[in-house]
């Protein structure tokens, strides 16, 4: 089960967070975003950096792989199949971030699965993410493909049984991807409970 903590921007959080060793560690470049990435951002080695792109320009995206050296990019606004593809082709892994709500179509992932590595559901709300809000998971029950996806959205240590049921639905669950959850009053990831998140993930489910 792969590990993602989103959301950094500052840089002794990232270190403290790439000392836990999660899979993959994301950095925000939408301007409107709290946790936008303006700056340079450090360099980790052994986790992919991921940068979190809604709604950008091929070009904004391109210069910000090579400025950060970045190795995945998700896509989390309106972006087409062909927009995706576009990235894809780079050969930078691509994750196509959803967001979900009890009406969405499943049906529309089946013109994505070629243009991306993963999927990734978050909660449909007026925000992009970062949003602290939990879809119900039941809905993912009417998945059918075989891409697997990070599941997102509003996860914390409170959503520790609410993911032992959702494992048992046998779908192709990649990880769990962590952001505002784990966050003190100025957006900076809490260490001591992401240890205890992991510990958990790891031992429980």
């Amino acid at each position: 089960m792969k590990f993602k903590v989103c959301g950094l921007f500052n840089d002794e959080n990232i270190h403290q967070v790439a000392n836990l060793n999660p899979d993959y560690i994301g950095h925000i470049f939408w301007e409107k975003s709290v946790r936008y990435v303006s700056g340079e951002t450090p360099k980790i080695n052994n986790i992919k950096k991921t940068g979190v792109f809604y709604n950008s320009n091929e070009e904004y995206i391109f210069q910000m792989i090579e400025k950060h050296s970045l190795q995945c990019i998700q896509l989390h606004g309106d972006e087409s199949q062909d927009f995706c593809k576009k990235i894809y082709k780079t050969g930078v892994e691509v994750i196509k971030s959803f967001r979900v709500d009890e009406s969405f179509d499943f049906k529309l992932l089946k013109d994505y699965e070629d243009y991306c590595d993963l999927f990734l559901f978050d909660s449909k709300s007026e925000l992009p993410g970062g949003s602290g809000k939990t879809f119900d998971w039941e809905i993912l029950k009417q998945y059918n493909l075989k891409k697997e996806f990070f599941i997102s959205g509003g996860i914390g240590l409170d959503s520790i049984n609410s993911l032992k049921k959702l494992f048992k639905m046998n779908l192709p669950i990649y990880g769990i991807d962590v952001n505002s959850k784990f966050e003190d009053a100025n957006n900076i990831k809490i260490i001591n409970d992401l240890i205890k998140f992991k510990q958990i993930i790891k031992n429980e489910i």
